[in-house]
């Protein structure tokens, strides 16, 4: 019997351990490369925000080579349909004939390899499976920010993206002695249910060492996450909030707490990520999580998107995809609103699409969750079409044509 137990010990010790071993391989981690040559190596942090190999990178593309095999007269079709009310005045603010069919870049950190600077506001990505992308950051802030690297002689240094030569992702240990604070996760209460994930709070606040800002009536204060139990949404100015010591406070007069937040995002395994805005959002209750997410290795796969396609004409094409003239693989993302609150799912989780009117799609995922979205260009009759290759050819499908696209 002793021994039966000191062999249980001995097993229980290795599980514990296994368990605390794994527990830091979510974190973004990999070696930067400075126009000096000199390199850092270590946890990374993209500017205030992104932390995790599920945080989202995003971009804008520079080309679409699905154009090449579209016709002369589907295109300007498709662009007169784009201008719609404004006609020919609206084409003096294009920069370029293909301006209308370029698209955000967008993926989870963990899909990429590498991000090679190119200039000041471009880089050549290269992800995992070996495919590059040339993006430039109009309009997105994650081209042009610092990225801080938590080196182990120097601690955190924030480097200019100026500096940049390269950044290089590799996988994470599986214990980090020095990161960014524990992630964030919880369940999120909505006016559209609960979600449960990892937690970014108003876009950017996602480790235990971020801070809440807000004021009391006695003065400021500035509470590390890792402190919070729970908030609550009183109003569109204040909110409650109770410590994990059991104390209460009533905050108000800070962007944290009212309804300047930019929003709370939740990362949800096999669905992607929520963005609750702050009109939608009810309650936050934080609990503890022993893992910081998907490893790196996690993300090794890209693979191009292949689907059959069924039409209202009832004809049906197998074979490689592009999704709304853009979107060509599993990495890719699909943006999509049930109510004010966005959904960005990608490709890789999604098993069906279904369009239902002008506005709305249908979207089965392969873990079984439906739901119905719209108010995107992605799900509504602003989708510019699928692009689909048979062994036969390429055919375009316009989006009101589409009945059925099946992963």
């Amino acid at each position: 019997m002793q021994k039966l137990l000191r062999y249980s010990l001995i097993l229980l010790g290795i599980f514990t351990a296994f368990i605390a071993t794994c527990q830091d391989e979510g974190y973004l981690y990999g070696t930067i490369t400075t126009i000096d040559n000199d390199q850092y190596t270590g946890a990374i942090r993209w500017g205030k925000e992104e932390v995790f190999w599920t945080d989202i990178f995003n971009a804008a593309k520079e080309d679409n080579e699905n154009l090449k095999y579209l016709s002369r007269d589907v295109i300007e079709e498709l662009k007169d349909e784009k201008r719609g009310f404004w006609g020919d005045m609206n084409s003096l603010w294009y920069q370029s004939e293909n301006d209308d069919f370029l698209h955000q870049f967008a993926c989870q950190f963990g899909e990429i390899k590498m991000i090679k600077v190119t200039r000041r506001n471009g880089a050549e990505i290269t992800l995992q499976n070996g495919q590059s992308v040339e993006v430039n950051g109009t309009g997105y802030n994650d081209i042009g920010s610092d990225v801080k690297v938590y080196d182990q002689e120097l601690g955190i240094v924030s480097i200019d993206w100026d500096r940049i030569e390269m950044i290089e992702f590799l996988q994470t240990p599986k214990t980090l002695d020095l990161k960014y604070g524990a992630p964030l996760y919880g369940q999120v209460e909505t006016s559209e249910g609960m979600f449960e994930g990892f937690i970014q709070w108003d876009h950017d606040e996602r480790v235990s060492e971020d801070k809440l800002d807000g004021d009391t009536e006695d003065g400021d204060v500035s509470i590390q996450f890792g402190n919070i139990k729970s908030i609550e949404r009183a109003g569109s100015s204040r909110s409650n909030v109770i410590l994990k010591s059991g104390r209460e406070l009533r905050l108000s007069g800070s962007n944290d707490v009212n309804d300047g937040n930019r929003g709370i995002i939740v990362t949800i395994e096999g669905l992607g990520r929520v963005d609750v805005p702050w009109d939608e959002f009810d309650k936050v209750t934080f609990s503890e999580v022993k893992e910081a997410g998907p490893a790196y290795t996690s993300f090794k796969n890209q693979n191009p998107l292949k689907a059959k396609l069924e039409s209202r004409e009832g004809e049906v094409f197998e074979g490689l995809l592009a999704f709304d003239l853009d979107e060509r693989y599993d990495y890719e993302i699909l943006q999509g609103k049930l109510g004010d609150i966005e959904f960005l799912i990608p490709f890789k989780n999604i098993l069906e699409i279904k369009p239902r009117n002008y506005a709305y799609a249908s979207v089965l995922l392969k873990n079984g969750k439906k739901y119905l979205l719209g108010e995107s260009q992605d799900v509504s009759d602003k989708n510019s079409g699928m692009l689909i290759k048979t062994s036969e050819a390429y055919t375009y499908i316009k989006y009101r044509s589409v009945e059925r696209i099946t992963f």
